[in-house]
């Protein structure tokens, strides 16, 4: 694209050292070490690094021009505007032929569980519908039988993301997508500018306050996905959650909104709900009939995620009893409420909120053997919110009978501190071992465990990797379960 043509498409301040507007601008790049020959350059303020302080490696691996806030000392062009990162989703939009205006778009956002209903809703889709591609925690897939690609983010960065729909649209020729949108994408602007058919809100609970500071901002965050949908979309809502119930009040009345609840009336329910260890059925009523749903999933919130993607199903016009029928086989998603080892059973989960661990140790009490223990093993992330430490570190004393404090990708932290900061949580650690090393701790729950327990490993999930202070190292929990059980 010439850059005259880019120019007319885009808001901006000032031109600076822009005298050539037949330059060739082939893609919008935000890493220095990244940026290739004719990228444009997009200095981007961030929480810890400022990208004006990388243009020159920018411009020497060969960046044409440079979008900044505050011009910069060189005589490479600069386009000033007032948001480099509101620019950089605008840019990508443009280079990569703004596909998600052809596609029909579906954003699953919350605080738990958007992993799990973006896949059951990707399944329900290409059922009914042909391909549909997800994009999300685990990476991105162009279909069910697709292996993931590598991300990095939830929700990647707008000139990756803008990639990816091209990609799915005109090359893979797909016309569903179903997406996970994170409050850093939507604080961030990493979605700005996408068509989005549909949203789904799953819950709010605590989490990455360190970034958002305060509850309602985190809200806010979320509810842009919301704010942005027009006249003939559709907006999913938990009415069970009272930040559902907030939200459903700020969507447009041009929009249809459908929502699903297990205690608050609602547009879809699960009623006649019973857990046992194969599983959780329950009865789904719809505004036109009432289905049987027995699936292969465990806990309660596998009931909350299924009418999540149930009520996004109907509201796409799904056959929705052909919808149940697609995910009632299903055992759920890597790393989430994930069996690896039975006698004793040892589940291991992405759980690491407040909700989300009370969430995981309530559904395994309940499937728990009567003359079996809970065990929990658990550690909190570092350099991420800290206020919810001594929560979990007291929500585990309640519903586990043994826990073992471990640590969760420390990062820059001292591991010792943060334990400390959940066992400030502990109204007695009588029944508490400290393990900061993650495999020693698992071994300590092997050496607990007996035939009728149930060990829940919780935080990490589906990650393969250990982030320390000074490394990033190789760790699986399914593997080291997997090894040191058997």
């Amino acid at each position: 694209m010439k850059l005259r043509s880019l120019i007319e498409q885009i808001p901006y301040k000032e031109l600076v050292n822009v005298n050539d507007y037949s330059l060739d601008v082939e893609n919008v790049s935000y890493n220095s070490k990244t940026t290739r020959p004719n990228d444009i350059f997009v200095c981007i303020t961030g929480e810890h690094t400022d990208g004006h302080e990388f243009f020159q490696e920018a411009v020497n691996n060969g960046a044409v021009v440079c979008i900044v806030e505050k011009i910069l000392n060189s005589d490479i062009p600069q386009i000033v505007v007032d948001s480099t990162q509101e620019m950089l989703a605008d840019l990508a939009i443009i280079l990569n032929g703004n596909a998600s205006t052809s596609l029909n778009l579906i954003g699953v956002t919350g605080t738990n569980g958007k992993t799990t209903v973006s896949h059951l809703l990707q399944k329900m889709i290409e059922d009914q519908r042909g391909n549909c591609a997800l994009i999300g925690t685990l990476g991105y897939k162009f279909s069910t039988s697709d292996d993931y690609h590598t991300t990095g983010h939830t929700t990647p960065q707008a000139p990756e993301l803008q990639s990816i729909f091209a990609d799915i649209k005109y090359s893979k020729q797909i016309d569903n997508v179903v997406m996970e949108v994170s409050s850093h994408a939507l604080a961030q602007h990493r979605v700005k500018g996408c068509d989005f058919n549909g949203a789904v809100f799953t819950n709010l609970t605590q989490d990455h306050l360190d970034f958002h500071i305060t509850m309602n901002n985190y809200f806010m965050a979320k509810a842009k996905l919301f704010e942005n949908l027009a006249a003939g979309d559709f907006a999913v809502i938990n009415l069970d959650d009272e930040y559902g119930a907030r939200l459903k009040n700020m969507v447009s009345s041009s929009v249809s909104i459908y929502t699903y609840a297990v205690n608050t009336s609602a547009d879809i329910m699960a009623k006649d709900v019973k857990y046992t260890a194969h599983g959780v059925t329950y009865t789904c009523i719809t505004p036109k009939e009432s289905i049987k749903v027995k699936l292969k999933m465990n806990g309660v919130f596998s009931v909350y995620n299924t009418l999540a993607a149930i009520a996004a199903a109907y509201a796409m016009g799904l056959d929705v009893k052909k919808a149940i029928k697609s995910i009632e086989p299903l055992k759920g998603v890597a790393g989430r409420f994930e069996i690896v080892h039975q006698e004793p059973m040892v589940i291991v989960d992405y759980a690491h909120t407040p909700d989300g661990l009370k969430n995981i140790l309530i559904s395994a009490r309940g499937i728990k053997s009567p003359k079996g223990k809970l065990i929990c093993v658990f550690g909190c992330g570092g350099d991420r919110d800290v206020t919810k430490r001594p929560q979990m570190g007291a929500i585990a004393e309640e519903l586990a009978d043994r826990v073992i404090l471990t640590s969760d990708n420390p990062r820059s932290e001292d591991p010792q501190q943060i334990l400390s900061d959940i066992l400030s949580g502990f109204k007695s650690t009588d029944n508490v071992i400290v393990e900061a090393d993650r495999e020693s701790a698992i071994k300590a729950a092997k050496k607990l465990a007996k035939k009728d327990d149930i060990v829940v490993l919780a935080g990490k999930g589906h990650e393969d990797y250990q982030i320390l202070k000074d490394k990033t190292i190789h760790f699986d929990d399914r593997e080291e379960v997997k090894k040191i059980f058997n």
